[in-house]
């Protein structure tokens, strides 16, 4: 082992802590500063900016995890496992990071859940956050099912904006939806806040096909009488919403059903950090706005930062790299290296976020955007109350298991008889239905390699083709490699190897599906394993040192045991 001051030249602050590192962390890939008794001075800049220029002004707090409402794109019926009350942010660590981030230029403040208002002590949250100084927005984002009980309160307390969620003008189909009856209770709720002088009220409509794209003009209809402002959003991928790009309706093609009806229908213009692309009918009321996450993205002018309920600091909706804000608060950790870790957290957003499919092909994240430092969550920091090392990331599989959204299996192995002795299961009499599964391998292959696949200089060709043909074939001969598996005829198998530059990875993702009667993520898995291997095939003349640094099923579903959505 060798002892090294470790120094981190990021931030606004410099964070100088020691630590007892591994010989392995000395070499040139490591990104800290060791030193030995030196004093090293860090750059004097803002936390809020990051390495592109963008300086984030607006943070939005989630206040809970908890919703009145089930929706069906959302959560299983009867909800999901919340986190324990004791590791969620309290009202004090809320409103102490509310104004560490006002201190440093945020103006805007957005309060989401889960739903906000379930929470009851959100009028004084509202009212605390209203008396912090330099702070020039409060907004809520909710279902509006509460609204006409609460939105008095909360005007009087200071709040400025309301965005209102709703997705449908049916009532019956925002009972089948939710899951809960209350349509009524929320265009009540939209008709007071109008009334109480909120110009405009934003309704947040998020659109998909074959559920609610039929009634895009009618929420256009709305604006003509109502000074709303209706912000259709492109349909995004989250963990367990089981997105796929058939659902997504484009902003384009938003555009043209709005103008087959309203053809005078025109752009507004747009502030330099809106997320919403402003339209509106000549002589309404009120507005239209399209937030196109997926089919034009906005990072480019991305302002927002996020807290979760549990106190994580996200950098980006899209991103699952996360840096715990709580813990460090219980610690007793500093203002100063809060600061700091806010800091490399920010330096650390990408330029763009990832997407999925033909829109934006790299969503999956991969254990190689955190350096081996990263990796480490156990080093000391001495001289202060912290027992903790305060990393720009918290890694989801090292610090926190990865949770099942909804997962029920049987309390058996099923590929053994009753004595024990290896047998093949018989599905004859399980039912012929759809399955499906999704599967992701990651293989970090360092900068030289990088290089090398990028400009397409490898001896051996071109690497990500050979493993996307490589995990496909390797699908479809699952059953000779693996002893036990029966022999599906599949009816799809995709396999997309995408480059990750900035982590040195090639992430492979993978999908497979049948019409039968036992499942397909062992093909899945069979894919992702074998494209994995071909590009370390590929590169090995190059350097050996490859790491396949995960295998893993990321959802599943057809079966008679449940579904599987792996949340990462």
């Amino acid at each position: 082992m060798l002892r090294s001051r470790v120094v981190f030249l990021a931030g606004s602050r410099l964070l100088n802590t020691g630590a007892v590192l591994p010989s392995s962390f000395t070499d040139t890939k490591t990104k800290p500063l060791l030193v030995e008794n030196k004093t090293v001075k860090a750059n004097e800049e803002d936390p809020l900016t990051d390495t592109f220029g963008r300086h984030h002004t607006y943070l939005r707090i989630s206040l809970t995890e908890r919703c009145n409402l089930r929706c069906q794109y959302c959560m299983p019926a009867e909800g999901v496992k919340l986190t324990a009350k004791s590791h969620l942010l309290t009202t004090d660590e809320i409103l102490y990071l509310a104004e560490l981030f006002v201190k440093e230029g945020v103006r805007k403040i957005r309060l989401t859940g889960g739903e906000p208002t379930v929470r009851k002590d959100l009028l004084d949250i509202v009212a605390s956050l209203k008396q912090l100084k330099g702070l020039e927005t409060v907004a809520i984002t909710t279902n509006g099912l509460t609204l006409t009980r609460q939105l008095v309160g909360l005007q009087r307390a200071g709040l400025d904006i309301i965005n209102v969620s709703l997705d449908t003008l049916k009532p019956s189909r925002y009972e089948l939806v939710t899951r809960r009856k209350g349509w009524e209770r929320v265009m009540a709720g939209l008709d007071l806040a109008l009334q109480l002088g909120y110009a405009p009220v934003k309704v947040n409509c998020v659109v998909m096909r074959d559920f609610n794209d039929d009634e895009i003009c009618d929420f256009v209809k709305l604006t003509e009488e109502k000074n709303l402002d209706v912000r259709f959003i492109e349909y995004m991928p989250f963990a367990g919403n089981k997105w796929n790009d058939r659902k997504m309706v484009s902003f384009q093609e938003m555009l043209k059903t709005i103008r087959n009806q309203f053809p005078d229908f025109c752009a507004l213009p747009n502030g330099p950090n809106d997320t919403s692309k402003a339209y509106h009918v000549p002589g309404f009321k009120g507005q239209v706005g399209f937030i196109t996450s997926m089919s034009e993205h906005f990072c480019g002018s991305c302002n927002r930062l996020r807290i979760t309920a549990d106190g994580n600091l996200k950098v980006c909706l899209f991103g699952n790299a996360e840096v715990s804000l709580r813990d460090a608060i219980r610690q007793g950790c500093s203002e100063d290296d809060l600061l700091t870790m806010i800091g490399l957290a920010v330096r650390r957003k990408k330029k763009q976020h990832a997407g999925i499919s033909s829109y934006a092909p790299n969503l999956w994240p991969s254990l190689g955007n955190l350096s081996r430092m990263e990796r480490q969550s156990n080093l000391n920091k001495n001289n202060t109350k912290c027992d903790w090392f305060p990393l720009p990331y918290k890694m989801p599989s090292a610090n926190k298991s990865l949770q099942v959204r909804h997962y029920s299996t049987g309390s058996k192995l099923t590929h053994i008889d009753n004595e024990g002795r290896a047998v093949m299961v018989d599905v004859g009499d399980k039912a012929i239905t759809t399955r499906t599964a999704r599967a992701r391998a990651t293989v970090l292959v360092g900068a030289k390699i990088t290089s090398l696949i990028e400009e397409n200089r490898l001896k051996k060709g071109d690497v990500l083709t050979v493993a996307q043909l490589a995990g496909i074939m390797g699908a479809k001969h699952t059953s000779e490699i693996i002893p036990l598996c029966h022999n599906i005829p599949l009816s799809q198998v995709t396999v997309d190897v995408n480059l990750d530059k900035e982590a040195h990875a090639v992430v492979i993702t993978t999908a497979a599906r049948c019409e039968g009667r036992t499942g397909v993520e062992m093909e899945a898995l069979t894919a992702a394993t074998v494209a994995a291997l071909t590009v370390y095939d590929m590169c090995k003349a190059v350097s050996h040192d490859i790491v396949i640094s995960e295998v893993l099923l990321l959802s599943k579903t057809g079966g008679q045991r449940g579904e599987f959505h792996r949340e990462l």
